[in-house]
């Protein structure tokens, strides 16, 4: 575990993190964004993804493989 604790559990993803997370190009994790695939905050110039819409999200996908 990194130097943050549990109860600091990350509540925001970056686009750079979506795209490991998902094995993506960033364009690519960019593209979802654009489409609103999922919530998007922005700060300033910064996006930010809400980890639990992105959760929501891939729960969603993985719902619809399986149908």
């Amino acid at each position: 575990m990194s130097n943050r604790d549990a109860s600091e559990e990350k509540r925001t993803y970056t686009v750079s993190e979506v795209a490991k997370i998902l094995d993506i190009g960033k364009s690519s994790a960019y593209n979802l964004v654009k489409c609103n695939a999922f919530r998007t905050i922005r700060i300033g110039k910064t996006i930010r993804i809400p980890k639990a819409s992105f959760d929501e999200w891939l729960v969603s996908l993985e719902k619809q493989k399986g149908e």
